[in-house]
């Protein structure tokens, strides 16, 4: 048994040792720097952050890179790193009203107040492979425009106005970390909302695309849809009041559903949310799409047995750190798990053998 563990020790090092080679590719090759996939595959960094729970676009992108660009990897990485880290205080809520956009646009309003903002898209690209991306040289800036500065308020708080949207219940309680608790069932809103934020894209996406398909009943539009950046402030006991300490970057979406009324509410709009870090535009509209169509209970909707309605469902399936660990953990030995059932097969064959041969026997006599 030494020798076998001993010879399983060198085989893992040699694997993490070619595993290294195999991350640094051809050395011909100029070696990528942890800026560069910070500014250059900054949509990589933001989902790793976000599905990390921790923002940090230089650690986001050492995670891309140690990974091999393996997302889910990455976003294991950070996780991992995030659990080592001191916890030292809480900041105060950020206020998305004061974000100064970079991006602001609403599918709901075409002359909405405040201006749309198109920002850094690809809603109205071709498609197409640039392959001047592959030719060699720097890329000539664009002048583009400062961002929008100062509050920019909701869209959606000019249909609250009317008294037609669902006014969301304040509360001075303070919700639940799901990165120091786990989840239990039935869940509320802001775990809810946290765990479809750490969720997989993937999965919420999916989730999200099959509520738009009908299972659900769940027909949206975007509200709202903002990108930029937010002051974070923390309150200093010693000094009495609260500091601004840093900056954010968020994307934050706001949909509008139609609901045509319950036992306990009205006809009315009524509102999806989605926050995540960075410009991740896809993952925050499947986010709302998925918390709406979680809130069927809450705003007395019948259940319709739709997958994306199935807060347990959804949730427990949605973590794709605890969905690579059960479904990775098959590759590791299982040696006496699987010599068990085999030799439960094989008794199993023996005995309709044995059957058959009787039932044979039986049939030749009767004959």
């Amino acid at each position: 048994m030494y020798v076998a563990v001993k010879g399983g020790e060198k085989a893992i090092d040699n694997a993490h040792a070619w595993l290294a080679e195999e991350r640094r590719g051809d050395t011909s090759v100029a070696e990528l720097s942890v800026a560069q996939i910070r500014e250059q595959l900054s949509l990589a960094v933001n989902r790793v952050m976000t599905e990390g729970s921790l923002f940090d676009p230089d650690l986001a992108a050492l995670a891309i890179k140690q990974s091999r660009g393996d997302l889910i990897e990455a976003v294991f990485l950070i996780r991992a790193y995030r659990t080592t880290l001191p916890r030292f205080g809480a900041t105060l809520p950020v206020d998305t009203g004061g974000m100064a956009c970079d991006r602001r646009i609403s599918a709901t309003f075409k002359d909405a107040p405040g201006g749309q903002v198109l920002g850094p898209t690809f809603d109205y690209t071709h498609r197409l492979l640039d392959f001047k991306l592959a030719a060699e040289g720097e890329v000539v800036p664009v002048e583009t425009g400062a961002p929008r500065c100062g509050p920019t308020p909701h869209i959606t708080e000019f249909l609250q106005g009317e008294d037609i949207i669902q006014r969301e219940p304040e509360s001075d309680a303070v919700p639940g970390d799901l990165t120091r608790e786990p989840m239990e069932f039935p869940s509320n809103r802001a775990l809810r909302l946290q765990s479809l934020t750490r969720g997989d894209e993937g999965f919420i996406l999916g989730m999200a695309y099959s509520t738009q398909r009908g299972y659900a009943r769940n027909h949206a539009f975007v509200g709202e849809l903002r990108i930029g950046k937010v002051p974070v402030e923390m309150e200093i006991p010693e000094l009495g009041f609260a500091i601004e300490i840093g900056e954010l970057e968020l994307t934050e979406c706001e949909t509008v559903n139609q609901f045509q009324g319950s036992k306990t509410e009205p006809p009315q709009f009524t509102r999806g949310y989605g926050l995540v870090f960075g410009q991740s535009e896809r993952k925050s509209i499947a986010m709302a799409l998925v918390d709406r169509a979680l809130r069927w209970k809450e705003l007395g909707e019948d259940n319709l047995g739709a997958a994306a309605q199935d807060e347990e469902f959804v949730l427990s399936h949605s973590d794709n750190i605890q969905a690579t660990g059960f479904l990775e953990h098959i590759k590791l030995p299982h040696y006496v798990d699987f010599q068990s059932e085999l030799e439960l097969v094989r008794k199993l064959r023996r005995e309709a053998e044995e059957r058959l041969k009787g039932e044979f026997t039986a049939q030749e006599a009767a004959e």
